[in-house]
């Protein structure tokens, strides 16, 4: 027996995965400036010390959002921060 969530035919469905796409358009125009970099381990450390020194984390909100391991000893990672200190 469906439950009141489920879709109830093709338009509702429709409906429902336009409300979906609208609320990620929207996540996607946060307001903070992200920056992804791809660097050997020691190089990524250097990136990461002068992201945090150029845009303070009390200031900008600076983080690192994301980061994961490559082949080759290399690092990706993505810096999260506040375009303006205001």
């Amino acid at each position: 027996m469906p439950t009141d969530d489920r879709p109830k035919g093709p338009s509702d469905l429709a409906s429902r995965l336009e409300r979906r796409r609208g609320r990620a358009k929207l996540a996607r125009a946060s307001t903070y400036r992200r920056e992804t970099f791809s660097l050997p381990r020691e190089a990524a450390r250097e990136k990461a010390r002068e992201m945090f020194r150029r845009y303070p984390k009390a200031a900008y909100m600076t983080e690192i959002e994301s980061w994961r391991e490559l082949p080759g000893d290399r690092i990706e990672f993505t810096m999260r921060r506040l375009p303006t200190a205001d």
